[in-house]
């Protein structure tokens, strides 16, 4: 059932990029084999079974906003599940609920009072909330480019309300605090957030690459198969264990840095990475009442944020326990560094209660957005060799799954009418 034919589109990796770009080129007509070197498809959004829990390879959401997720995935059958909008802040000693002020309600008003906020803030939120909600999301990437720092600033925003709010918010997307990351990539995730809020699927975020995969429809998957090289003008890919598959053309769907690799660098360059790490622990009672987010406003520890993702679907623990994720930037972290910060929070006698169930240490979590410019970079390499991924659009899920598609287009135009 895995034998090449020299007719295949031979696509490198078997993340959300490539599963969508195999996906796009089943609609256009073109048969394509994807080759996955480890024991599964979705790359960096899969989820695995320990001891009962579902845990994601690191915390992650889902933005159900995302036009190209819209368009490619059926939500149904993901069953996802909404977090609460808003936060609670961690700051002098105590937690602070901010509601989205955008929602107009008294409860979201009264934050602006909280020491995370104050009413000053209020009209740069309005502002804000209208300009991403003004037109269509894809002209976001268009907005003239600077620091999301910077971009806060020029609106208007407290220095109160950046460093106790977007900081650890932001930090959590972008996988840093400085808020050095492209203001584009911000303006587009609010817009996300603004236009759907966020979710996770009831089984996890591997649940998209499955769906992805079960929808292929004859085009195939090679699973335990690592690419060694490639030659993109003669469609020749050379595995590991020295097997040579032909094809009409070799779409790269790895990771930046194995792409430029495989490309050579002089034809692709990789900016570099964020990474994350994300430590999981078993709870008897959930540290949190209800599915939001804590933000850790101070910036005085490894845990930037931590969630309760058990609140938001049951399905991700076992009964009678809760599923706790502590996140950091970075990768230097420890669990008892973790531990003692979080004692400060809930308390020694709750968090030594918990059971460490895994720590997914992530040093190639995110491509680095610094800069977007230009917002879709090229996607096709030279003849028949093509290239997609989050690296390719920005570091999101709908990035990566638009890139997927613009190869697949990129493929059919040069190869598929013939």
């Amino acid at each position: 059932m895995n034998a090449n034919r020299a007719s295949d589109v031979i696509i490198v990796g078997g993340g959300l990029a490539g599963l969508a770009c195999a996906r796009r080129l089943r609609e256009l007509g073109i048969p394509a084999l994807i080759l996955e070197a480890s024991d599964g498809v979705g790359g960096r959004a899969r989820t695995d079974v320990v001891r009962g829990f579902r845990l994601d390879r690191g915390f992650q959401i889902f933005l159900p906003a995302y036009p190209e997720a819209q368009s490619v995935l059926d939500y149904g059958p993901l069953d996802l599940r909404p977090w609460r909008k808003g936060a609670a802040v961690w700051a002098d000693g105590r937690f602070h609920r901010v509601s989205d002020p955008g929602d107009g309600t008294v409860r979201a008003l009264a934050t602006l009072f909280t020491p995370a906020m104050h009413a000053g803030d209020a009209l740069p939120f309005a502002r804000l909330r209208a300009d991403v909600l003004r037109g269509e999301p894809e002209e976001l990437w268009r907005t003239p480019e600077r620091s999301t720092e910077a971009e806060l600033s020029a609106r208007g925003f407290s220095d109160r309300l950046i460093n106790r709010l977007f900081r650890p918010f932001f930090g959590g997307m972008f996988l840093e605090r400085r808020l050095a990351t492209s203001n584009r990539a911000m303006l587009f995730l609010q817009a996300m957030f603004a236009r759907g809020g966020a979710a996770t699927p009831a089984l996890g975020m591997g649940a998209i690459a499955q769906q992805l995969r079960d929808r292929l429809d004859g085009q195939r998957v090679r699973c335990g198969a690592a690419v060694e090289a490639i030659d993109g003008a003669h469609g020749t890919v050379r595995l590991t264990s020295g097997e040579e598959l032909q094809g009409t053309a070799i779409v790269l769907a790895t990771d930046g840095e194995t792409a430029a690799s495989l490309a050579g660098h002089r034809t692709l360059t990789f900016p570099g990475w964020r990474g994350t790490q994300t430590f999981y622990f078993s709870a008897p009672e959930p540290p949190l009442a209800d599915a939001v987010v804590v933000l850790d406003g101070d910036g005085s520890g490894p845990v930037n944020h931590l969630a309760v993702p058990s609140n938001v679907s049951p399905h991700l623990a076992p009964a009678g326990r809760h599923l706790v994720a502590a996140n950091g930037l970075g990768i230097g972290a420890d669990e008892a560094s973790v531990r003692e910060q979080l004692s400060t929070w809930f308390g020694a006698s709750v968090v030594d209660r918990w059971q460490h169930v895994a720590t997914y240490t992530i040093p190639r979590a995110i491509p680095l957005q610094d800069t977007l410019d230009p917002a879709h970079r090229p996607v096709r390499l030279g003849a028949g060799l093509y290239v997609c991924g989050d690296h390719r659009d920005n570091g999101s899920i709908n990035g990566a799954l638009q890139s997927g598609r613009r190869a697949a287009e990129s493929v059919y135009g040069d190869v598929g009418r013939s």
